[in-house]
């Protein structure tokens, strides 16, 4: 059975709204829950995802209504924004994906040095610390410092960053696909004739 008809373009609109929807959750309560159990202490980091989340969570309401309701006016503006996304996301994915080794370490020291709370979060979790030197006069949160054996975290945060961007790069152009996909499945059902109401209208 093609997807052609009002009601299967009506039935994926809402399902991929749905989905949608089900993400936005899963980033507020990440969020949340690394805030509440101490994994992350930057409130801007923790800010940031549940920002992020009650966006897209509008957003996906937006596109359930005015597919449910057929309402010509929200589909547009879900049309237009889920246009937007996508484009920011395509350009943070690609970004993601082509970043070579000195891009990625430039990057990674500049958010080093612009966030304490960062800094600790990553020091108590990779049990290293500085960045690029140890200072054993300077405060550490990792276990190892008391020790003085802590070897700088640049290093260890090397043997994972590549991996992360690749993933977060990956995961991203896969929603960027099905974003433009929304916008897609908007455009024609917004141009559907709905078989209840009067055939002479064309909304």
């Amino acid at each position: 059975m093609s997807c052609a008809g009002f009601t299967c373009s009506k039935h994926s609109l809402c399902a991929l709204n749905i989905l949608y929807v089900m993400v936005s959750l899963l980033l507020v309560g990440m969020a949340v829950w690394g805030r509440c159990f101490g994994l992350v202490s930057s409130f801007q980091v923790a800010g940031g995802g549940v920002g992020v989340g009650v966006f897209l969570f509008f957003v996906a309401v937006a596109g359930l209504i005015g597919a449910m309701k057929h309402h010509q006016v929200l589909l547009f503006f879900y049309m237009v924004v889920l246009f937007l996304v996508f484009i920011v996301q395509l350009s943070v994915s690609s970004a993601c994906l082509a970043i070579n080794r000195e891009q990625q370490d430039e990057l990674l020291e500049v958010g080093w040095n612009n966030s304490q709370s960062a800094q600790r979060d990553v020091e108590k979790s990779l049990n290293c610390c500085g960045f690029r030197q140890v200072d054993n006069n300077a405060t550490c949160e990792a276990v190892c410092f008391p020790n003085h054996v802590c070897v700088p975290c640049a290093q260890k945060i090397q043997e994972h960053a590549g991996e992360a961007l690749r993933f977060v790069g990956g995961v991203g152009l896969f929603f960027s696909f099905t974003e433009i996909m929304g916008v897609w499945l908007t455009y024609r059902y917004r141009n559907q004739k709905d078989p209840r109401a009067n055939p002479s209208a064309f909304l």
